[in-house]
């Protein structure tokens, strides 16, 4: 099968791991598989930014700036039409991207089916954190591309609810979670005695994920814990300096932004693997690495993590409403190694069992396709 994939990521982040796993995936089967994007994502490295498009945002008005979003449609569907002129795909698929309309023009000319993976309802989210300008146009936009779609690949059966509440069939909708390759990670090793209980968290960090709780529950716990921050953002140096003044700073470790190849190895020494926090409709790409790695997995509470995990099970879940409650799950993994070491057995059998995994995601697509190309045909 020859597939176009299209998408409007302009830097090699967390989004660009799920293009490049499944495309992996894609070919790995046997699929012929065209990545079309902005030039700048191929000349990016990883973790990198275009300087042109963050000084643009920041110096533009938001409705200037989102009428750019747009406009960047036009030639975006000349660089699709000219890479399907020679590809001549049997389906285009698309990473969502808001005001992103050319994968759903490009299909409708060419009359191939067009799919749609879904990660979030961006319009809600940028007004949520990031502000927006025309948010009336946004939804719009998000509505007509999502209703262009022969079929949606939504990452939570919360926000499949969201994307049929804006009028698509529910039978057009797939929900498919994000994966790993489990390949890539080996058993963990228990902690020895005589070192650091290692708490591990890796990602983008921000003020609400609640770091700031568990550097107070290390200060107040003492010796014997210690923490990892594997990524940056925009909490850590608030985070370094209250570690610093509580008197535990050399017990709270920043690696910086993590190279992927590295990731395995990071998760390989975290004891107890942390997600503060998580919209109410993410899939969490760090959830799946922490199963994979063999982690006991601390995690909130609420119906898109027990899609993936398991109270008592493969996770310890705690309620995100009380403020003490993770540090709580995270003080009782801490005293209880059998705990630990059964939890992270569990969650590592899960990616297997329940097919967590990108090749299992990458032969969902297929199957849908070959479905629904049968039937055009």
């Amino acid at each position: 099968m020859r597939i176009l994939y299209s998408h409007r990521i302009q830097s090699h982040d967390g989004q660009s791991v799920h293009i490049e796993e499944l495309v992996g995936a894609l070919r790995a089967a046997g699929h012929e598989v065209l990545v079309v994007g902005p030039s700048l994502y191929a000349r990016s490295d990883f973790g990198g930014e275009s300087r042109t498009v963050v000084l643009a945002r920041r110096l533009l008005p938001r409705a200037v700036a989102e009428l750019a979003e747009l406009a960047y449609n036009l030639p975006a569907a000349r660089r699709l039409a000219r890479a399907a002129a020679g590809f001549r795909p049997d389906l285009i698929y698309e990473r969502y991207n808001l005001y992103y309309l050319a994968g759903a023009w490009l299909a409708r000319r060419r009359r191939v089916p067009f799919y749609l993976e879904v990660n979030a309802p961006l319009a809600e989210e940028r007004s949520r954190f990031g502000g927006i300008g025309l948010g009336g146009l946004a939804r719009a936009a998000e509505r007509r591309v999502w209703r262009a779609a022969d079929r949606i690949f939504a990452v939570t059966s919360a926000l499949g609810r969201m994307i049929v509440a804006e009028g698509v069939a529910a039978e057009r909708i797939a929900i498919t979670p994000n994966g790993v390759d489990p390949g890539r990670f080996l058993p963990r090793r228990p902690a020895r005695e005589g070192q650091d209980l290692v708490l591990g968290f890796i990602g983008f960090a921000r003020p609400w994920h609640g770091l700031d709780a568990v550097i107070r529950g290390i200060a107040e716990a003492g010796p014997g814990l210690s923490l990892v921050v594997a990524g940056e953002g925009p909490a850590c140096p608030a985070l370094a300096a209250l570690a610093r003044s509580l008197g535990c700073g050399g017990r709270v470790r920043f690696t910086g932004l993590a190279p992927r190849e590295t990731v395995p190895s990071l998760l390989a020494g975290f004891d107890i693997a942390l997600q503060p926090r998580a919209l109410a409709y993410a899939s969490p790409l760090k959830l799946f690495e922490y199963m994979a790695a063999g982690c006991a997995v601390v995690a909130p509470d609420q119906p898109n993590i027990r899609e993936i995990v398991t109270h008592e099970e493969s996770a310890l879940l705690f309620d995100p409403d009380r403020p003490d409650s993770m540090w709580q799950a995270i003080a009782r993994l801490a005293a209880d190694p059998a705990l630990r070491l059964r939890l992270g057995e569990t969650a590592r059998a899960e990616i297997k069992r329940r097919d967590f995994t990108w090749a299992g995601n990458a032969a969902r697509v297929v199957a849908f396709a070959e479905a629904d190309l049968a039937i055009r045909r």
